[in-house]
C-alpha cells in the first residue's frame, strides 16, 4: 500500500489540505495527517484552518518522526494558506524531513503559498519547473524564480506544485494518478463527477 503524509499548521487553507486527504484515501493510499507545531496552537493535536475550522490530526510532527523515522512515506504534502505556509516554513524539523524525502526520491507536493514559502527554504525546487499562488513566487529563493510558471499545476519529476484553492482537485488527482495509477484515477474521476 502506498503511503502519504499531509502536514497541517495553524492557518492552513481548508480545501488545499483536505482534498488530498480525501482523494488519496479514496484511492487506497494510507494517509497520515500531521500537526506541525506553531506558537498559536493550544492543543498539539488540534490545528485551526484559515477559516477557523478546528481539526484533530492523526499525530503530531514529533510523534510522526518518532514513529516513521527513516521510513518516509511515498508522498509528502504541504498545503497552503499564507499563515499556514509561514507556520510550516518556520519548522526546521519539517524542512529537514522534506529534504530527506526528496533525497529518497519520494513525491514532494505543495500548493498555493507553500511551494514558494515552504519549499523555497529547501533545495527541492532547484532546477525544477514549479508554480504557486500568483505573486508569491517572490517569497521563494531568488534562484528558483526563473523556473516559475503560472500554470494551474506542474509535475516535474517528483515535484508536484499547484496555484491555489481552485487547483486543489486537479492537484489531488495528480497525486492519485502518480501513487495509485491511471485505472484508479479514472474510477475516482468518474465516481466523484469531476469535470
Amino acid at each position: 500500500m502506498k503511503t502519504a503524509a499531509i502536514f497541517f499548521a495553524d492557518g492552513f487553507e481548508d480545501i488545499e489540505a483536505l482534498s488530498p486527504v480525501d482523494y488519496l484515501r479514496r484511492a487506497g493510499v494510507d494517509v497520515t495527517t500531521v500537526a506541525v507545531p506553531s506558537k498559536s496552537m493550544n492543543d498539539k493535536h488540534i490545528v485551526t484552518s484559515s477559516h477557523n475550522v478546528r481539526m484533530i490530526m492523526d499525530m503530531t510532527l514529533e510523534e510522526y518522526l518518532e514513529r516513521f523515522g527513516d521510513n518516509i512515506p511515498d508522498c509528502v504534502v504541504c498545503p497552503g494558506g499564507s499563515v499556514g505556509a509561514d507556520n510550516l516554513a518556520d519548522c526546521k524539523q519539517l524542512l529537514i524531513h522534506l529534504e530527506n524525502a526528496w533525497r529518497e526520491d519520494k513525491i514532494v507536493a505543495a500548493i498555493c503559498a507553500a511551494p514558494a514559502v515552504v519549499l523555497g527554504k529547501t533545495f527541492i525546487p532547484e532546477g525544477k519547473k514549479w508554480t504557486c499562488y500568483p505573486g508569491m513566487q517572490s517569497a521563494s529563493n531568488p534562484s528558483y524564480v526563473k523556473n516559475y510558471s503560472n500554470k494551474v499545476f506542474i509535475t516535474d519529476g517528483n515535484l508536484v506544485t499547484a496555484r491555489g484553492p481552485g487547483a486543489a482537485e486537479e492537484f489531488s488527482m495528480e497525486l492519485v494518478k502518480i501513487l495509485a495509477g491511471d485505472e484508479v484515477y479514472k474510477k475516482i474521476h468518474s465516481g466523484s463527477q469531476q469535470r
